[in-house]
């Protein structure tokens, strides 16, 4: 009964998405190559004139893309090409990495390097190849020269890459998430070199069990001194249920490519903590914030940690058996209940992006680099149940 319920959840999920969000945020937050992608769309569906992050571009280029593999009958080739050549024009900077902040007219106005956004880029990049045949060579090229860049003017002497240059601290296990993801989609692209990108996606899978997973209770930290250490006071002790359930998808996924039981175990971990200390007893929704003994540093639930709980849960049924399988198969099903509280709007395709305490949300337009979540979240989940039923005919 538990899977059918999610199988129903499934649908639902991708009925919204191809019927209500995508058709909304190509008509309403997307201005073509002159304007690019919106930042936010007000709750009554009109585009706001808010500053551009340099993230929401490659991020938004990547949902039409992944749509467009998945077969979304609407216009989703436009704000791939048009996207990605808004994103080249506005932020790509001389030394080929990307600036971070651009106004809706598409000035420039914070030309700072984050490694953040970099991560994206290489996203972008890739999933264009995959909808783009005759660009294949080129976003292959250009993903390998941002490596090399990267690892040119940003590599940490031990593993991973520096925030800047000279180092700005704290060193951040966030955007080696991003890279992370995008290697392990460069890895598996046709005409993309597999093994600089298979050794890639080694090296920062190791680097995560052996510094950003802490040795003795198991979770994830944050920020980090230079040397990987935890970074000094209360912001070395953050640990985020929604990187928790975000790492132990990346980490299940690398582990079952590689045969890597390690991290098999370690995602599973990762797992047990987001979901024991990270949901909210009252509100049934991952809460932003703990601390390395596990208590609630914030209270505040956001929209993009229940994504990744459900993309964590379901890839983790997926490597499960019998009432292992059954109990995430279940928490999955919880993660999509917990989702669905945030894009009840009036205006179906759009989403809350933070709830209170109290169960309330702040009233606020919905963030354009949401969509990225949801959508890897809504397929993530299709992917999976289509796995389980495949296996056994799933009898859960």
């Amino acid at each position: 009964m538990t899977y059918e319920k999610l199988s129903a959840a499934s649908k639902e999920l991708s009925r919204w998405l191809d019927e209500d969000a995508l058709p909304l945020w190509r008509e309403r937050g997307f201005q073509g190559e002159a304007g690019g992608f919106s930042e936010t769309v007000t709750l009554g569906g009109q585009p706001t004139d808010a500053h551009r992050r340099a993230r929401v571009h490659p991020r938004q280029v990547y949902c039409f893309a992944e749509a467009g593999v998945r077969g979304w009958t609407g216009d989703w080739q436009t704000p791939v090409q048009a996207g990605l050549a808004f994103f080249d024009r506005v932020y790509r900077l001389d030394s080929g990495f990307y600036g971070a902040l651009a106004n809706k007219d598409g000035q420039l106005l914070d030309t700072s390097f984050d490694l953040y956004n970099q991560a994206f880029a290489i996203l972008s990049f890739v999933y264009t190849a995959r909808v783009s045949p005759g660009r294949q060579a080129e976003m292959a090229a250009r993903t390998s020269a941002m490596l090399a860049s990267l690892k040119a003017g940003y590599a940490h002497p031990e593993a991973g890459f520096e925030e800047d240059n000279p180092a700005r601290l704290p060193l951040c296990s966030n955007p080696h998430m991003h890279l992370f993801e995008a290697s392990l989609a460069c890895e598996a692209a046709e005409g993309f070199d597999a093994t600089a990108w298979t050794a890639f996606s080694d090296e920062i899978a190791a680097l995560c069990m052996r510094r950003f997973i802490d040795g003795e209770n198991g979770g994830l930290r944050e920020f980090f001194n230079h040397d990987w250490s935890p970074f000094d006071g209360e912001k070395g002790r953050i640990m985020e249920p929604g990187h928790q359930f975000e790492w132990a998808w990346l980490l299940a996924r690398w582990g079952e490519r590689r045969g890597n039981a390690e991290a098999l175990a370690k995602a599973r971990r990762l797992f047990e903590i987001g979901e024991t200390h990270g949901i909210c007893a009252t509100r049934k929704v991952a809460v932003m914030t703990l601390l390395d003994d596990f208590s609630v540093a914030d209270p505040l639930a956001r929209l993009w940690p229940q994504t990744e709980w459900i993309k964590s849960a379901a890839r983790l049924a997926v490597l499960s058996q019998g009432l292992e399988r059954e109990r995430y198969v279940q928490s999955a099903l919880a993660a999509c209940a917990a989702l669905s509280l945030f894009l009840d709007t009036p205006l179906p395709g759009l989403w809350r992006d933070k709830m209170k305490g109290d169960g309330s949300f702040i009233e606020e337009a919905a963030p354009a680099s949401s969509f990225y979540h949801i959508l890897c979240a809504i397929y993530e989940l299709e992917d999976c149940l289509a796995a389980l039923d495949s296996a056994s005919g799933v009898a859960v």
